[in-house]
């Protein structure tokens, strides 16, 4: 019988049986790209950390965090100890788990999404030709050093010696911070707007006033 959906019921499971995979799919490269580097488990896994955000109590990361084990420990029942290193493996936590799963069941490679991304859209070539480079995310916090955005490009800019700032709704990171993961200063909406709700709803004016602030202290 098939357990019921969500991450709690996991903890039911009893067997996997992976055999009905598309044996097309060992011949197939396939990228996890994930903008977070959490394992599946842990005081840095999905529940613990991405649980509260969407409302999860702490029981309820208690268990959460349980069941996923479980589902783990079923898993390397049924394809041996690659299960159990892939549950530790960056990306594992992305999106509740599913990289777990395509670290797992899909033999995929995890590779952080921003380098993905700035592959992509050519950030290298564009890098060379500039000489500040300025980055942005609506709240610089913890989950900004794991992997997201801001902190891929500051690491690539670093590399090429071009200073790097950051704009932002909210600042949650001391300064000490910011420059061990390459950003030179911070700006927050919320220094020149302590108001969230003016930030939100009047942002391109106190965009233009950030972007004053950055035209003077860097590029005067």
């Amino acid at each position: 019988d098939p357990v019921a959906p969500g991450g709690g019921p996991l903890k039911e499971l009893a067997t996997a049986d992976l055999s009905g995979l598309d044996p097309r799919l060992k011949d197939v490269e396939i990228v996890l790209a994930s903008d977070v580097d959490n394992p599946l488990t842990g005081p840095k896994g999905a529940p613990a950390v991405y649980g509260p955000q969407k409302g999860a109590t702490p029981e309820d990361v208690a268990a959460l965090d349980a069941a996923l084990a479980h589902f783990a420990t079923v898993l390397e029942k049924a394809i041996g100890p690659k299960a159990a290193e892939y549950a530790q493996s960056p990306g594992a936590g992305a999106a509740g788990g599913i990289g777990y799963g395509a670290l797992v069941g899909l033999g995929a490679g995890f590779r952080p999404g921003i380098d993905v991304m700035l592959d992509v859209l050519g950030f290298a070539p564009a890098l060379e030709r500039a000489t500040l480079v300025i980055t942005g995310e609506g709240s610089l916090d913890e989950q900004t050093l794991h992997g997201k955005a801001p902190a891929g490009v500051a690491a690539a800019a670093r590399a090429a010696g071009v200073e790097v700032v950051a704009v932002c709704g909210r600042l949650a990171l001391a300064p000490e911070v910011l420059g061990r993961a390459g950003i030179r200063r911070a700006y927050a909406l919320t220094d020149v707007e302590p108001d969230v709700a003016r930030c939100i709803a009047e942002a391109g004016p106190i965009l233009e006033t950030v972007a004053e602030g950055i035209a003077r202290d860097f590029l005067a």
